[in-house]
């Protein structure tokens, strides 16, 4: 479920009633931010679910995009997003936190030394959940430097660059310099990546039908106007014209301007689309490079298109059963 307060309903109770109703299904936040709520009140709603579910949760989270343009803002500043994330990783480990690392503005709250208790916390810890299994995190990520942070703190990364091998595997090789930098092993870090895919025999067919899907991916790649990863002369300008044109009002809808900049060479290039035997060989080469999860995004958003079912069922029916995961079961499709 997807954490964007003013476009989709709560995911935390969402994910709960589908944790509660089901025995063996994943369930997981496809982001949340680090700004819309605060890293105990995120960790704790995790928790929660996770109790539920009997360890079945995942929290992903990300810098914020929609959830933060539909209250005025843009993504969380990068000094911001890794504080948090240190934060909201410990407190899902069942660690303490220190109270300086807590982040709260004195504007906003006084310290609680201010009220003259006999006595009072001296960390920041989830008390009630001691019997819960901790909940792993994943980082939706795309910059080097968010590629970094996920790197020194998070279970996963989950890469959003598209599914072009050689900027997959820029990801993977930013993501280990940076845990061998601060001494952790780059083999105790897992790897994931958003892709997009259309199995559809008419390549013309398929690209209309994801068009606007991809759109919202590639503009994490020039959403400050600086293409991250790498892209020959002609990608760039694709890039940095999805971001120019992009409609907030019609995020991940085919609807919108951004989605009408796609040229036919990009989309399959950055998304997998036609044919079965082509997805499971493009989804292959990623499992290759170390992907051991994929979130799989095909039709754009609210998209009226009559062949969005067929097309969703034949990933699911044909193309995610031949993938070679890394890890049983690891294929995730949302």
């Amino acid at each position: 479920m997807v954490d964007s307060q003013n476009l989709a309903p709560d995911p935390y109770v969402f994910l709960t009633l589908a944790a509660s109703g089901s025995v063996q299904l994943g369930v997981q936040t496809s982001v949340t931010n680090v700004v819309t709520r605060h890293a105990a009140a995120t960790a704790s709603s995790a928790l929660t679910v996770q109790a539920y579910s009997n360890g079945r949760f995942t929290l992903g989270i990300g810098r914020g995009d929609s959830a933060l343009a539909h209250i005025g803002r843009s993504p969380a500043k990068l000094a911001w997003f890794e504080r948090y994330l240190e934060s909201v990783c410990a407190y899902c480990r069942l660690e303490d936190v220190p109270f300086d690392q807590v982040a709260l503005p004195e504007d906003v709250a006084a310290p609680v030394d201010a009220l003259g208790l006999a006595d009072r916390p001296r960390s920041s810890r989830i008390r009630w959940a001691r019997s819960v299994e901790p909940v792993p995190v994943e980082v939706a990520a795309t910059g080097k430097r968010v590629i970094g942070a996920a790197a020194r703190h998070a279970d996963r990364v989950m890469f959003a660059v598209g599914a072009q091998p050689e900027r997959v595997a820029w990801g993977i090789e930013t993501a280990k310099r940076a845990a061998e930098e601060v001494g952790r092993d780059p083999a105790s870090l897992a790897f994931g990546a958003y892709v997009n895919v259309v199995c559809h025999d008419n390549p013309a067919r398929a690209r209309e039908i994801g068009r606007g899907s991809a759109s919202l991916f590639v503009r994490f790649s020039a959403m400050h106007g600086k293409v991250n990863g790498p892209a020959d002369v002609g990608q760039q300008e694709v890039f940095k014209s999805v971001q120019e044109n992009y409609d907030m009002n019609h995020h991940a809808r085919d609807t919108g301007s951004q989605a009408r900049v796609l040229t036919d060479d990009f989309i399959d290039t950055f998304a997998i689309v036609v044919s079965v035997d082509h997805c499971v060989d493009r989804l292959g080469q990623l499992v290759e490079l170390g992907v051991d999860k994929f979130s799989v995004s095909g039709a754009s958003y609210a998209s009226k298109d009559p062949e969005v079912v067929t097309v969703a069922s034949r990933f699911i029916e044909e193309v995610a059963p031949q993938v070679p995961p890394r890890v049983p079961g690891s294929c995730s499709a949302t």
